[in-house]
């Protein structure tokens, strides 16, 4: 095999979706496993569906996520650029490129100049519905001469140019996901290559392109399944060795339909904005689609690489499961570096108003001792100001009956005494005093076990179970602990 080259090729159209983002990783996977290069090229072709900033958001999200390419392009000091040796990598700055190619298609009789309007091909093609037929153009202008057509379009009349294929014949082509795939030329339409307004469509730019660029694999989504035999023949015509198909299931919802953004979240931003860990999506959403030989669920990116083969992609659409992200998510929250953890998670606490940058200066020890105790409990990093609004509360809010049964107690007045008693007896909580206040407690009113902690717990927290109570101590402090025991007292007991 020569050397792998594979792209991903995106249209600036708005953000990265969950889908284009998985189709990225196994193109950078699959690289990256036969040691080749991967190429993120631009198709913006379809000027009508351009949006500005759209390719700076997706060379962020790529780069966020981890799939970095080797060439193509490139934000370098704020200015979008391009590297590598087989550029132009923006599809409209290659226009030329693409003229030469057409009218190369034209004098072997591959493609013709068509002159209908669209008034005319939407006629057609309802006429075709009406019959029960599948929409497609009918070939009025395929029998035009040649120096005629030329003559036509040099006096000014509109065209477009189009793809001639063989009539009723077998296009064959291999697919590493789905095998041998036959497709008879009359089920296909003869393809606009050349639209009105000179820009190539898709069909005629990326066969051109990833002929130029020597892609070895094309990997993309199914939806261009049925294209393919349009760009099987294109190949034969230009006398180009054709590439390796593999076309990608698509990505499902729970329901298995399609993922669209009308079901939630479906940019790569909503789960950066959310809080995922940059390598904890990439690691699930390689697994939509994808099966290790292995029942391991939990992979570095260099993990990833060492298993990933197209021979264990599915063919049928892999399920999103936000649940199952989730719990990797969570995985990786709880193995993260606290620090990490702490700075990821101060910029929900701000904009919670839970911590200001004062308390960020003074009192980032206590802030990352707070987050370390939800650590093991958050699925995200947005559900932190949630997890953590015990500690900013001035109520006491129990979780349940059984909280409620473990505060009224008849030892609970007696536990109240002695921690108030301990607490007024300190200027300020250290860590000294947070892991031996319950002991204290314990030898003053003789009481121990659940109903030593429970109550206590209850009364920090409105929880019966939770983080380390040594550490909430120390978050709180003296004077909200203080609060807390008086609210209880007079609101609950």
């Amino acid at each position: 095999m020569s050397d792998v080259r594979v792209r991903f090729a995106p249209s600036p159209t708005g953000y990265l979706h969950i889908g284009g983002l998985r189709t990225a990783l196994y193109n950078y996977l699959f690289a990256k496993n036969k040691g080749g290069k991967y190429i993120l090229r631009i198709e913006d072709t379809d000027r009508s569906r351009y949006v500005e900033g759209a390719i700076e958001n997706l060379i962020d999200a790529l780069e966020w996520a981890g799939v970095k390419h080797d060439e193509g392009i490139i934000v370098e000091n704020g200015e979008l650029t391009q590297t590598g040796e087989y550029g132009p990598y923006i599809q409209s700055e290659r226009l030329h490129i693409y003229k030469e190619y057409v009218d190369e298609l034209i004098e072997k009789g591959h493609a013709y100049y068509c002159f209908c309007s669209k008034e005319r091909i939407d006629e057609v093609r309802e006429k075709q519905k009406a019959k029960g037929l599948a929409p497609k153009y009918d070939g009025y202008c395929r029998s035009i001469d040649k120096e005629e057509a030329k003559k036509r379009v040099e006096a000014g009349e509109e065209y477009t140019i189009r793809l001639k294929l063989p009539v009723n014949r077998d296009i064959k082509f291999h697919d590493a996901v789905r095998g041998n795939v036959t497709i008879n030329t009359k089920d296909i339409d003869d393809q606009v290559l050349i639209k009105g307004d000179g820009f190539p469509t898709y069909h005629l730019a990326v066969i051109v392109d990833d002929h130029l660029m020597g892609i070895t694999h094309i990997v993309r989504g199914e939806e261009w399944l049925p294209s393919t035999p349009k760009h099987v023949f294109m190949y034969e015509a230009f006398g180009w060795e054709a590439p390796e198909y593999v076309h990608l299931p698509t990505v499902l919802n729970k329901e298995r339909k399609k993922l669209s953004k009308r079901q939630g979240d479906v940019a790569v931003g909503d789960f950066k904005k959310k809080g995922y860990l940059p390598e904890a999506l990439v690691n699930y959403l390689a697994l939509v689609g994808w099966s290790p030989e292995s029942n391991k669920e939990i992979f570095s990116m260099d993990e990833l690489i060492d298993e990933f083969s197209f021979e264990r992609v599915s063919s049928t659409g892999g399920v999103f499961d936000k649940d199952k992200l989730n719990w990797v998510n969570g995985q990786y929250i709880r193995k993260a570096d606290l620090d990490r953890i702490t700075k990821l998670a101060i910029p929900y606490l701000k904009e919670a108003n839970l911590i200001t940058d004062k308390d960020i200066n003074n009192r980032y020890d206590s802030i990352k001792t707070m987050v370390s105790t939800v650590q093991e409990n958050l699925s995200f990093m947005a559900e932190i100001p949630e997890k953590v609004d015990f500690y900013f509360n001035d109520e006491v809010k129990l979780e349940n009956e059984k909280a409620e049964e473990m505060i009224k107690g008849e030892q609970v007045p007696s536990l109240f005494k002695a921690f108030r008693e301990e607490l007024n007896e300190i200027d300020e909580i250290d860590k000294e005093f947070a892991k031996g206040i319950f002991k204290k407690i314990q030898k003053k009113t003789k009481v121990k076990g659940k109903n030593l902690y429970m109550p206590l717990r209850a009364l920090l927290t409105g929880q019966l179970h939770g983080p380390e109570m040594a550490d909430i101590v120390l978050v709180l402090g003296k004077q909200n602990i203080l609060d807390r025991i008086e609210y209880v007292e007079n609101n609950i007991l």
